[in-house]
């Protein structure tokens, strides 16, 4: 039986509604298209609501408020994209392990993006590969449901985690975004120029597109650029922005 199958712990949650205890808010950092010089998406980051870190945040979560926090992020990066009138994709982290029953545990986001007017095609999901799933089955289930609704997935901090190449055979996302720890000085660096080199030639068969995240230099950007990317995100374009939108510095 898999996790999705069981009516436990999680699904009673869901249909109860439980509230987060704590409030939250979000930063959002854009995520670009250099060849176009267009804004290609938004990431909501989770911050306080006093614009503390990520790290406050999550030292607060624990597996007992993991679903309500889940769900909370979600809906406040769609109320504030919608009332930030972001015209481009939203792209929200998602923790597979809150997820029981995908069908019950979108409802909230549904609801969420009715409510605020905001276009589910425009809505992209991040599986953060950092967080180690055990039942890779449950979460193909996830995205495969996900995709089925309409919204975009992605793997995020592809080449930090527990599945790498497996998890990319076995589940296919509609973006691949590559972890910093792959960019950081990739321009001198031959061994990590060899391995993205690997990966876009893998995510090119695929058909999904590659995100390169973290970008701090303009020498990081301008090589992983003559291989080919065009989607970029890093404080070397913008930082995140507390509830509002940053301004971008376009390569030349």
């Amino acid at each position: 039986m898999t996790r999705s199958q069981d009516n436990n712990f999680g699904c009673s949650r869901c249909k109860d509604k439980e509230a987060l205890s704590f409030d939250i808010s979000m930063a959002f950092q854009p995520i670009i298209n250099t060849a176009s010089q267009t804004v290609f998406a938004h990431e909501a980051l989770v911050r306080g609501t006093n614009a503390e870190s990520a790290y406050e945040v999550f030292k607060k979560v624990n597996s007992d408020n993991l679903y309500p926090f889940d769900q909370t992020c979600r809906t406040k990066a769609i109320e504030l994209a919608s009332n930030l009138n972001f015209e481009q994709k939203l792209s929200i982290n998602f923790m597979p392990n809150a997820i029981y029953q995908p069908e019950l545990c979108l409802r909230t986001t549904l609801a969420a993006a009715e409510k605020y007017n905001f276009p589910i095609d425009r809505i992209i999901f991040e599986i953060t590969e950092g967080e180690k799933v055990d039942d890779l089955e449950h979460l193909k289930e996830i995205v495969d449901y996900y995709k089925s609704r309409g919204f975009l997935t992605a793997i995020d901090d592809f080449g930090a985690g527990y599945a790498g190449l497996t998890l990319i055979s076995e589940i296919q996302t509609d973006i691949v975004k590559l972890d910093m720890g792959l960019i950081r000085n990739i321009d001198s660096n031959k061994n990590k120029q060899a391995i993205v080199k690997g990966i876009l030639t893998v995510c090119k068969d695929l058909g999904s597109e590659v995100i390169a995240e973290g970008i701090e230099s303009h020498e990081e950007w301008a090589i992983l650029r003559d291989f080919g990317v065009e989607l970029f995100q890093g404080y070397y374009f913008a930082k995140p922005k507390f509830e509002g939108v940053a301004e971008i510095n376009f390569p030349k």
